[in-house]
């Protein structure tokens, strides 16, 4: 195996988190992902069906999602659930609102309480779409970092604007950042991956894995094709 193409597909979260995701849409998913090398992330009542069909996958779910204004009681019971679904990742959206109040005491305990009640690493999505200044947005970090998480994610995609270089630079400095909303080609990839992101995630995460085997010579389909048990 071409061990460069594979990393560079291993880190695109291939997504479908719309509101009419059908069952049908997770297996198309499941099957790029397995195709490409991908990884996915999906809404988590179809856990349970992307755990049996494709096992090797690994999978990403969302907690608090879209919006981040559940309670903290019901963001970890998500969680627990989403693990025991058989979710490899959590991708937990933080309340915005109290973070703009500044409210990050409450912000922090609430991350902490989610990443204490589970054993797999959690994304804290900081939708810096809705982030007015850097202040804010070092705030958030700050907050996930003090709670214990695994990673930095920029947005849901639910939000007018997504991922930007400037915003994946400035969360890179706190902890691994995943780059989501708005990326949706290799080129976009590229440069978030240059900015300091770890991982891309992507409702074209197919698209993008073709168009960087497309551009390089030397790796092929079956470089990256499968995971294994």
């Amino acid at each position: 195996m071409n061990t460069d193409a594979a990393a560079v597909t291993g880190r695109i979260e291939h997504t479908v988190l719309g509101p009419e995701t059908t069952p049908d849409d997770v297996i198309v998913v499941l099957d790029a992902a397995i195709e490409y090398g991908l990884r996915a992330c999906i809404p988590p009542c179809y856990l349970e069906l992307a755990d049996g069909y494709a096992p090797t996958v690994p999978l990403s779910t969302v907690v608090g999602f879209p919006h981040g204004q559940h309670t903290t009681a019901t963001k970890v019971a998500e969680a627990e659930d989403a693990w025991e679904e058989g979710a490899d990742e959590l991708d937990m959206v933080i309340n915005v609102g109290r973070l703009k109040a500044g409210e990050d005491d409450a912000v922090t305990d609430e991350i902490d309480e989610v990443v204490a009640a589970v054993p797999i690493p959690v994304k804290v999505i900081v939708e810096t779409p809705l982030l007015s200044d850097e202040g804010e947005k070092r705030r958030a970090a700050e907050c996930a970092l003090e709670a214990d998480a695994d990673y930095l994610k920029t947005a849901t995609g639910f939000s007018d604007g997504g991922a930007t270089v400037p915003d994946v630079e400035l969360l890179a400095e706190y902890m691994p950042v995943k780059a989501s909303g708005g990326v949706g080609s290799w080129a976009e990839m590229e440069a978030m991956l240059d900015a300091g992101a770890e991982r891309i995630g992507a409702s074209s995460g197919d698209a993008i894995a073709r168009e960087y085997l497309d551009q390089h010579e030397t790796a092929t389909r079956e470089d990256v094709s499968g995971w294994d048990d």
